[in-house]
């Protein structure tokens, strides 16, 4: 966009050069403009008052959200229950009660209006991290991600801690527990607790699960490692001096760490951290709409559920889009299903080789 000084004086120039015998067209090539341009300048007092597009007022799309709309979008999104929430969690929540009020970017529009769209919740806006190490699971009970992290106290300097084991395909929490020490013999033992819960011992040796950890001490003792060829789960490690190599696990840490019941000041003793452990997974399997999985629960996805819902979905915004076609102008949100989960996706011909065995389309980075 040309500014009203410059248009005065491109229009000066152009203006000279033709009385000093050149072309209309060929000043105008020199100034950078064309000759419609300059005509266009002309006739809509392009150089009096500058261009009027910027301030121009344009008849409202006939597709757009109507303020009966408006207003119920924002009622909605300022219940209780989605208080905390963004835009891309309460869309699918409402799809999967077969309500459909406007896509998410009009969600976050209107918010962004109202001054809404600051952070919903505690968290601080997410910050870009790696994928981690080599594997790739198409079903449950094929790849576990576990770490410990530390539960903070009401005593300065004393900590709980919290081993837990995620199934990366479902995302599913599918073991944990709290102690009041760092010890093998408790990693050890959740393994094992695991491993029975899940039926590991009911498939083939080959098929069991790989475990993935970090290089922690506690993680690969003689202890635990014997335990893990006892129940036939291959370990794997993170890559040394690469901190986000289990990075499935920290993000599951980190929305643990940030949810409103987790005590800024500390637990009081070892029972309240294990109560505060089984609610979070409780809430985390069940309740959570993961967005790494369509956002659906890791339950769901863990028992298969998650196709029916996302087709489910899928055929809400089908009838949405029938309703008011306008407000379309491509293809309905992706809610296919997610067929396979990799760890170090930079890897890409480790995933398109494992793709191919299994018979599925490696997904986009």
């Amino acid at each position: 966009m040309i500014g009203l000084e410059d248009r005065q004086e491109h229009a000066r120039n152009i203006e000279a050069a033709r009385k000093a015998g050149a072309r209309l067209h060929e000043a105008c090539e020199v100034a950078g403009v064309t000759a419609r341009t300059l005509q266009r300048w002309n006739a809509h007092r392009g150089l009096e008052s500058g261009d009027g597009r910027p301030s121009a007022v344009r008849p409202m799309p006939s597709h757009a959200l109507s303020q009966a709309e408006r207003a119920q979008l924002l009622s909605v999104a300022n219940e209780p229950r989605f208080a905390d929430m963004p835009p891309a969690r309460i869309v699918p929540t409402l799809a999967d009660e077969g309500v459909y009020i406007a896509s998410e970017s009009s969600f976050q529009r209107v918010l962004r209006a109202q001054g809404q769209m600051l952070h919903r919740g505690r968290a601080k806006a997410p910050r870009k991290s790696r994928p981690p190490t080599t594997h790739i699971a198409t079903a449950p009970r094929q790849l576990w991600c576990w770490d410990m992290t530390f539960l903070p106290t009401e005593v300065a300097g004393r900590w709980f801690f919290l081993y837990l084991i995620l199934d990366v395909y479902s995302r599913k929490i599918v073991g944990f527990e709290v102690h009041e020490a760092d010890d093998s013999d408790h990693a050890a033992r959740l393994v094992q607790r695991t491993a029975l819960a899940e039926g590991i011992h009911a498939l083939p040796r080959d098929e069991r699960p790989v475990l993935h950890g970090d290089n922690g001490a506690t993680l690969k003792a003689t202890t635990v490692l014997a335990m893990l060829w006892w129940l036939g789960v291959k370990p794997s490690y993170s890559r040394p001096r690469v901190s986000d190599d289990n990075a499935f696990v920290e993000s599951l840490f980190r929305t643990a760490k940030y949810r409103p019941e987790f005590p800024a000041s500390g637990f009081a003793d070892l029972g309240a951290a294990r109560e505060w452990a089984r609610e979070f997974v409780h809430w985390y399997n069940h309740d959570h709409r993961h967005s790494g999985i369509r956002y659906v629960s890791p339950a769901q996805r863990h028992e298969g559920r998650d196709v029916a819902i996302l087709a489910a979905r899928h055929a809400v915004y089908l009838k949405a889009r029938e309703r008011n076609p306008a407000r379309w102008s491509g293809n309905t949100r992706d809610w296919s299903h997610i067929d396979a989960v990799t760890l170090n996706p930079e890897r890409d011909s480790v995933v398109a080789a494992a793709s191919r065995r299994q018979h599925i389309q490696p997904l986009a980075a």
